[in-house]
């Protein structure tokens, strides 16, 4: 039997050498000793390895067929032996794990392809009927339904359940939460959740866009009603929810909040004393989460959207003017603004006010007057100023038919000295169109432009025209040439040249003066340096706008003017108790 290479002594003294240089190498290597130094046992060691390279046929330290082909001996084949059931076991629950990972991996795959292709298509697909900014509301058309398609969140109850619902309101709070995104809408006292997932009708960049409107803005929503597990907390319709399937911001708010809605709407915890001088200083304190006195005055239109509430004119306008405390101010010449700010901005949504007007216009006219009692009145609008009209045609037919019935008496007595005829009026008001207007003029062979603006004189021939056609002393015109309105009045969407305004007039006299309303600062901003006012003039009036408003629209009556004409009478003087024009001031 030959020698292993480890059997042959002078084999087995190479390796004894090679050993003790390894050794030696390592230690030195160890100690961080230059390679200089050690480099020269290497060398050595190399020569050694040659050396058993040429005596074996073998590479140092690696193993011959022969002590490879070994056999490892009874007891490691018997350990095989018994160890090879569990090792073909073992083998067979690794290789069903791999399946199912590979099918898990396969399904995920193609779930992440499936979704990969539906954001594609969603990509591709056009949203906006869906969610995104609506188009400024500026009455550019109507729906067949009208302010019917509309439910105001009030109304919603318990036994709409299942109702499809298109609902208009301030956006109280809203978040996103995960998948899904959750809203709270407020109108005026109520609120209402609304709630949206995505799915293959919901995309996902809908949920982002709900969870990132502006609070405050002006949101419309449409879905379905349904009634949650538990009450809604923080809702006033907690009974109900909306599932969201569109969502479309009306208006948005461009300004940083002065203050949270959630902390002007927190309960009085220290009642403040009724006694004593009031603190100014003391009243504009915000703590605990809770607004000041005074800042809630000084932002009055968001004050008076929470649910305990709900200095410009018009330019142009001659004012009394007066020294308030130190500080020069003027009379009321109009509520406009202040009625905007709480109709459009505060959230009242209608409000109207009867209170004096002064006026320090030196006309001394039959029908103007310096001090008259006005009726001013401003109402949020779906779509259209249409809406405003049908308020005031209805409001004005029941004032007449409500003085020919329980005036009938003084009536009479008054036609005895001031002899009139009965004031005709149709059930539904008639409305024509400023160029309609003109034509009726020109065709009666009065000159008038579509743009000029109507002469007191041509006024009244388009009354006793308008009376003789459609037997009316009571109608409405609209389209006014915009160059002839105050500058927050609603530009035509159609004609650049004319205005969303409108004049009510009887006996071809006017008695009102309204529009719809510029709603967006950005164009009421514009409109104004049209004008040529000074916007820091009117700073106030903007903001009220920056933090949210809904279309609205409105007008202001001369109540006494109503009176004259109504009766017939040649001279406003007659109509007012104690008159003040240019030259009287007394009795």
């Amino acid at each position: 039997m030959s020698e292993t290479p480890e059997e042959d002594p002078a084999i087995a003294e190479l390796n004894s050498k090679i050993a003790e240089l390894g050794i030696s190498i390592s230690n030195a290597k160890k100690a961080s000793k230059p390679k200089e130094e050690w480099d020269p046992i290497l060398q050595q060691m190399l020569t050694l390895k040659a050396q058993y390279k040429q005596l074996t046929g073998l590479d140092h330290g690696s193993v011959s067929k022969k002590e490879e082909s070994k056999p490892k001996g009874d007891n490691n084949v018997e350990a095989s032996e018994k160890n090879k059931e569990k090792r073909a076991k073992k083998a067979a629950e690794k290789a069903a794990k791999e399946e199912k990972k590979r099918k898990q991996r396969e399904e995920r795959e193609a779930r992440e392809r499936k979704k990969l292709e539906e954001l594609a298509t969603a990509a591709d697909k056009d949203w906006s009927h869906v969610f995104g900014d609506a188009p400024m509301v500026q009455s550019a058309s109507k729906s067949e339904e009208g302010v019917k398609k509309w439910t105001k969140i009030g109304d919603l109850s318990k036994e709409m359940e299942g109702k499809k619902v298109i609902v208009r309101g301030h956006l109280h709070t809203s978040r996103g939460v995960g998948k899904g995104a959750f809203v709270l809408l407020r109108s005026s006292l109520f609120t209402v959740q609304c709630v949206a997932f995505e799915s293959k009708d919901i995309p996902s960049a809908m949920i982002k866009y709900m969870a990132n409107v502006p609070v405050e803005s002006i949101v419309d929503v449409c879905g379905t009603l349904t009634i949650p597990e538990k009450p809604v907390e923080g809702a006033t319709q907690s009974g109900v929810e909306i599932q969201v399937q569109s969502y479309h911001c009306v208006q948005k708010a461009t300004a940083a909040m002065p203050f949270q809605m959630e902390d002007a709407c927190r309960p009085d915890t220290v009642k403040e004393t009724d006694v004593g001088a009031y603190d100014h200083e003391a009243n504009n304190k915000s703590e605990g989460g809770r607004v000041g006195q005074e800042t809630r005055l000084d932002y009055r239109w968001v004050d008076l959207r929470t649910p305990a509430n709900q200095r410009a004119s018009e330019g142009g306008a001659d004012v009394f003017t007066l020294d308030y405390f130190g500080k020069p101010a003027c009379l009321s010449m109009s509520p406009q603004l202040h009625k905007q700010m709480a109709a459009a901005c505060g959230g009242f949504e209608r409000v109207f006010e009867i209170g004096p007007v002064f006026r320090a216009e030196n006309s001394n006219t039959r029908r103007h007057l310096c001090e008259f009692t006005g009726l001013d009145l401003e109402m949020a609008i779906m779509e259209h100023y249409d809406e405003v009209l049908d308020v005031i045609g209805d409001l004005f037919v029941y004032m007449f038919d409500g003085l020919k019935a329980r005036c009938g008496n003084e009536l009479e007595r008054i036609k005895e000295q001031h002899g009139f005829e009965d004031l005709e009026y149709l059930r539904k008001t008639l409305k024509i169109d400023y160029a309609t207007g003109c034509k009726l003029l020109r065709e009666a062979g009065i000159a008038q432009d579509d743009y000029d603006d109507l002469s007191t004189e041509n006024e009244k021939k388009l009354g006793d025209i308008v009376k003789e056609k459609y037997k009316t002393d009571f109608f409405i015109m609209d389209k006014y040439p915009l160059a002839v309105r105050p500058f927050y009045t609603m530009p035509d969407p159609n004609n650049p040249k004319l205005s969303n305004s409108y004049d009510v007039f009887i006996r071809g006299q006017e008695i009102i003066s309204g529009a719809q309303r510029i709603h967006e600062p950005a164009l009421l901003e514009e409109r104004a340096k049209a004008w040529g006012i000074d916007v820091s003039t009117i700073s106030s009036y903007l903001d009220a706008f920056r933090n949210g408003a809904v279309p609205h629209g409105g007008g202001g009556i001369g109540m006494e003017r109503v009176v004259m004409l109504f009766l017939g009478l040649p001279n406003i003087r007659k109509s007012s108790m104690f008159p003040r024009d240019p030259r009287r001031i007394a009795p």
